[in-house]
């Protein structure tokens, strides 16, 4: 395997286009911030890691939840609808926007990234696109969303699957690739 040629060559690799958003000395701020100041504040200051957030640029709506073990990439390429909750573990990997709806649950250990590598490109070139996250949705534990995709509204994602590809509106849908099963049915609030 080692006497093969590689289809790469990462010597080449440039991502001197791609823009952070913001100076580097603020990326490192922010990345200090979030590993001191998110792990060590206690479950119910939600309220503390939300001003957190606010204050590096992300749109966060009221009413939000955010456990001390999420991480956000860049914040300012965050929105946040109210009342969404944002579990442990999950990764918020935004090399461009994540739009994430009202009401919405992003369980446990679940990453949704926004950039990959063209396989084609023999320099391996960075490929970003935003994720959205269409109002009521729920991404159940340790699901896996990729770059440019787009969930529809009250739709359910199952545990563990991977969405590669658009989600529609109202779907419960799971697998690997995720794949819709059903209808999501709405019970009549009383």
């Amino acid at each position: 395997m080692t006497s093969e040629e590689p289809f790469v060559d990462l010597r080449k690799y440039n991502q001197s286009w791609f823009d952070r958003g913001r100076a580097g000395w603020y990326i490192l701020l922010w990345w200090f911030v979030q590993a001191i100041a998110f792990p060590l504040t206690p479950h119910p200051l939600n309220s503390l890691r939300c001003a957190l957030l606010r204050l590096f640029g992300a749109r966060v709506g009221k009413g939000v939840i955010i456990r001390p073990t999420a991480r956000f990439t860049y914040p300012w390429k965050i929105t946040i609808g109210d009342y969404s909750w944002i579990g442990d573990d999950v990764v918020l990997y935004s090399l461009d926007d994540i739009n994430i709806g009202e009401h919405c649950v992003i369980s446990q250990k679940s990453y949704l990234c926004t950039g990959s590598h063209d396989i084609t490109d023999p320099a391996f070139g960075l490929k970003t696109a935003s994720i959205i996250i269409g109002n009521g949705v729920w991404i159940a534990a340790d699901c896996f969303v990729g770059l440019g995709v787009k969930i529809g509204a009250n739709a359910v994602i199952g545990a563990r699957s991977n969405v590669f590809t658009d989600i529609p509106s109202e779907q419960v849908s799971w697998g690997t690739p995720c794949t819709p099963r059903y209808l999501r049915k709405r019970e009549s609030i009383s």
